[in-house]
């Protein structure tokens, strides 16, 4: 996925029809794929993080099956979308139902980003191939009008507890 920061007026015009909120994304987070402090220095050692989280949690079964669908989807372009954020994502059999695991790295990681910064936000989006209501591709679109704010990524930067990451989904913060 490869994005371009657009003006807000811009990314208003490409959402119009899409009735997904902010605070419609918090279902598909949960406090066991909330990673406050990634030890991953590099893009696989990630990869291999968040697979060993979803099946730790029990979410799938084959941690394989997760890191050759990430290391294949960044073959196809860079999921660092740039402004310190990746939103690595896909669809596979392994997964059956929509579900993102957010991790935060404090020193950044190395992930080809679009303007070669750094990232230390990641997004991790695992689908199925196929989803009740198709809501992969709205879910993908929320996520990066969400994070095209500056002070939402500012905000994300400074979280250390789940709570503090669901309220700023939430609109509290």
């Amino acid at each position: 996925m490869q994005v371009v920061w657009r003006k807000q007026q811009t990314t208003q015009k490409l959402n119009e029809g899409n009735q997904m909120q902010k605070k419609d994304l918090i279902k598909y987070f949960s406090e066991e794929l909330f990673v406050p402090l990634l030890q991953a220095q590099t893009m696989d050692d990630a990869f291999n993080e968040f697979a060993d989280l979803f099946v730790k949690t029990r979410l799938i079964r084959t941690k394989d099956i997760v890191m050759k669908m990430l290391q294949s989807r960044e073959t196809l372009g860079s999921t660092g979308i740039g402004k310190g954020v990746a939103i690595p994502h896909g669809r596979t059999t392994a997964a059956l139902e929509v579900r993102i695991v957010f991790g935060k790295s404090e020193n950044g990681i190395e992930f080809n980003s679009i303007d070669k910064k750094l990232v230390q936000l990641i997004f991790v989006v695992l689908a199925p191939p196929q989803d009740e209501n198709n809501r992969y591709l709205p879910i993908l679109g929320k996520l990066v009008e969400v994070l095209s704010k500056s002070s939402n990524r500012k905000k994300l930067l400074q979280v250390n507890t789940y709570e503090e990451f669901i309220q700023i989904f939430e609109g509290v913060n």
